[in-house]
């Protein structure tokens, strides 16, 4: 008899790794038991953790600098805004830390940068485009409300803009449109990307299946989740003020957590046992 004529029963076939991942509901205990862990997981490495936070503080007042210095003022406060939107791809060495902690494996730093070195050659380049293609549309987006609302307005400083954005009907009207729309960029984003990130360093697997999953997460527990967003959004932003300094302890806190909350919110109890 062909194999045809006796076919294994769907039950029996091995689940894809798309299949065998499941999604959990969190509940805001979950959230906390999650930022209680990264909290303890920054403590345990704080300079190295802090260093991912310190590159990025870096990076951050470079970037900035450089629209002043070629006279981009009009660029800096969205820039500001929008730069943690690519905090999720940086923290890849946060997510490697967290897995060995919690695996109870040891590492060198050496190791951690070679796991993000080895990245390039997995599905997180797709994921950085993804990233870096949201914030790319949140300045344009930004460019044209200036065109539309400011458009006979100068902006030479930073002060200058600043003061115009907050003392004019036309600016104000500005912040608003602006926030609303970069507050749907972002909740987008953070769809894409709360779980996802984290699962690419995990598992085998391509980064639109991650995506689904993450946006499937967030549908589990869109009220926890799109809170817990907010909540990072307030304390990167808080972060950012005094210099970028804030940022080289909240960010590796919130890298840390975010990869507690990623074990919380998926199950893949159906991949272990089907290895075993």
């Amino acid at each position: 008899m062909s194999s045809s004529e006796n076919p294994v029963p769907k039950s029996a076939q091995p689940l894809s790794l798309f299949q065998a991942l499941q999604v959990r509901a969190v509940t805001t205990e979950d959230v906390k038991d999650a930022l209680r862990a990264g909290v303890s997981d920054f403590f345990r490495r704080p300079v190295l953790s802090a260093f991912f936070g310190v590159v990025y503080a870096l990076f951050g007042i470079v970037f900035i600098l450089g629209l002043l210095v070629f006279d981009k003022v009009w660029m800096t406060v969205p820039a500001g805004v929008g730069f943690p939107l690519i905090a999720p791809f940086l923290a890849v060495g946060l997510y490697e830390m967290s897995r060995r902690y919690k695996a109870g494996e040891g590492f060198t730093c050496s190791q951690i940068f070679t796991v993000i070195f080895k990245q390039q050659r997995r599905e997180f380049g797709w994921m950085a485009f993804v990233t870096l293609f949201v914030f790319w549309v949140w300045m344009y987006q930004i460019r044209l409300l200036l065109a539309l609302f400011l458009q006979w307005q100068s902006f030479s400083t930073l002060d200058g803009l600043v003061t115009i954005i907050t003392t004019t009907t036309n600016g104000m009207v500005f912040l608003g449109v602006g926030t609303f729309v970069g507050a749907l960029l972002a909740t987008v984003l953070f769809s894409l990307t709360v779980i996802s990130m984290p699962l690419l360093l995990d598992k085998n697997i391509d980064f639109v299946s991650a995506m689904i999953i993450s946006i499937k997460t967030v549908q589990a527990s869109p009220v926890v989740l799109l809170g817990w967003g907010a909540t990072i959004a307030v304390l990167v932003f808080l972060a950012l003020l005094p210099a970028f300094l804030g940022v080289n302890v909240v960010l590796p806190i919130l890298g840390h957590t975010t990869w507690h909350l990623y074990k919380k919110a998926i199950d893949d109890s159906a991949l272990t046992g089907q290895q075993a």
